[in-house]
């Protein structure tokens, strides 16, 4: 399965498995470790996400998904599973491209 969603066909919403996929694959990059070691149900504070990392994940999500994700959503939503079900739910109901919790 590719870590991209630029990868996917051009669509919105993605389903919750695209976004997971690409965040593990985000987060990979970012974390610089291996994608096949991170547990989507673990928090992500517990990789060592910095705030400049986080902020560079706030960043691709805007661009990738057209929706402004606050750094205050990665406390929200601490795990890549609550993460992407949120983006995903807000994706799929959407009118506005700023995400409300």
């Amino acid at each position: 399965m590719s870590n991209h969603l630029s990868d996917y066909p051009i669509k919105k919403p993605y389903t919750i498995i695209e976004i997971q996929d690409w965040l593990i694959g985000q987060f990979s990059y970012i974390l610089g470790v291996d994608a096949s070691g991170i547990d989507i149900n673990r928090p992500l504070d517990s990789y060592g996400l910095d705030s400049s990392q986080a902020i560079n994940i706030a960043n691709k999500t805007e661009k990738i998904l057209g929706v402004k994700l606050s750094l205050i959503h990665l406390w929200y939503y601490p795990t890549i599973k609550e993460l992407a079900e949120r983006l995903a739910e807000e994706l799929a109901s959407s009118k506005s491209e700023i995400l409300q919790l």
